[in-house]
Formats: C-alpha cells, structure tokens, sequence
C-alpha cells in the first residue's frame, strides 16, 4: 500500500514523520520487546533531531539501524553514525549501544558480513529480518540506500547486507540493506523535502521510472512518501 501525503512545509513532514513513528512505536511494544528502525543519513539526520524529541515512548527500546553506512571512521564528516551521534544522542534519552554500527576498520566485504552478524542478535537468522519501519533517502539519480541505477547489487536476492566498492557518489566503499530486506518491512518511509527533490520525485511516483527507489514496495508493508510542496511540485495531485 503507497500513500504521498503532501505537507505544506518542512515543519509540518517532520510533524507528520513523528506521528507516523509514534504509531509505529506504540504497535511495536504492544507486540514485542523492541522497535527496530533502519536510519538513512543526509537530510534525514536533521528532520529526526527536529521530530524524535515530540515522540513519547519507551527509548529503551528503541535500536537503530543503518539502512547504509559508507565504510569510514565514526569521526569522518561521512559516517553517518557519526552524523546521529552528533545531533541525537543527548537529544532523546538513548545510548550509543543502541545504534547498531558498522566496524570501521574492516572492509567493505568483512563489514557487510560482520553487519549480517550483528542483525543477527535481533532477527531470526532462518528468515528474511522484519524491520519495524525504514527510514528511507532519494538521491537525485534516484537511489536509496546504496543501491544505484542499474548496479548489480539491485538483483541480490538472498543476502541481508551486501559491500559495495564502487560507489559512483564518494565515499566508494559502503555497505547496504538489500531489497528483500527493505521490501520485508512493515513501513518504509522516504520524508522528502524541497524543489531540489521535484524532478527525481517525479520520475519515481509520477513517470514510475524503474529507478532503485521506485523498486522499493514493500509485499506486506506500507510505503509511504511524505513531501513537501517543492518535492510534490511536479506530482499530480488527485
């Protein structure tokens, strides 16, 4: 199921991104014992800064993912672990333990493998992992994640996490969920703000482009895209 709901600025898709994660919170822990969230980094480290504190819930809870991580140190400007650290720990009463993170000093390949490992405390290692909701980015040649237009990795079908060396956005070496992983969860959200986002937001939702981010539907899950007027500018409106 796909909804595009349009807010008429920047503060009103936070708004709508934390009553969104509100409600999936909530169902989570009335379920289980954990609200499992992959996070994307770029505008999407600010827009949470901006909603998570209007969140109230059980942060203990709470343990983020990476839906992709480029493979530096936690103190480069590129790590995007390194981007939440700065701009959310101290923000809402959660811990670095919470984030599950990359090793950085391994390769692209030995991180992808130990990152399996590591999702591997949290999901039934037999069966494709259920998030919770994944935080999904839009780059302006259509991927998310680390999943670019025609690279191989958009036809891997049965690992997890996989490397990737030649990224053509820097840094190269990354490391990325996969699509049965992110077309598995329960939600995946794109928050997409500004008329810089207008073309490549319609090529996806308007000319249905089979480009990686319009590839992301999940079977059992909701899709949702929440944007503002600059990114809907050039989507019809029902």
């Amino acid at each position: 199921m796909e909804k595009i709901l349009v807010e008429p600025r920047d503060g009103t898709v936070a708004s709508c991104l934390s009553n969104l994660l509100q409600t999936s919170a909530d169902d989570a822990l009335a379920s289980g014992d954990t609200f499992k969230v992959g996070l994307s980094g770029g505008s999407l480290v600010q827009l949470l800064a901006q909603c998570l504190p209007n969140i109230t819930t059980d942060w203990s809870k709470w343990y983020f993912f990476f839906c992709d991580e480029r493979v530096v140190p936690f103190d480069s400007n590129d790590s995007t672990y390194g981007e939440y650290k700065l701009k959310l720990i101290g923000k809402i009463p959660v811990t670095e333990e919470q984030f599950i993170k990359i090793d950085p000093d391994l390769s692209a390949e030995d991180a992808a493998k130990d990152y399996i490992k590591k999702m591997s405390v949290f999901f039934p290692p037999d069966r494709v992992p259920c998030f919770d909701v994944l935080l999904l980015g839009l780059g302006p040649d259509g991927h998310t994640c680390s999943l670019f237009p025609d690279h191989k990795l958009l036809n891997e079908a049965s690992l997890w996490v996989c490397p990737i060396n030649d990224s053509p956005k820097p840094p190269p070496s990354r490391i990325t969920l996969t699509l049965p992983v992110i077309n598995n969860a329960k939600k995946c959200i794109f928050a997409i703000t500004g008329s810089g986002k207008a073309e490549i937001v319609k090529r996806v939702l308007q000319d249905r482009e089979n480009l990686p981010a319009a590839r992301v539907q999940p079977h059992n899950g909701e899709l949702y895209w929440i944007l503002d007027e600059g990114a809907a500018k050039f989507v019809e409106r029902a």
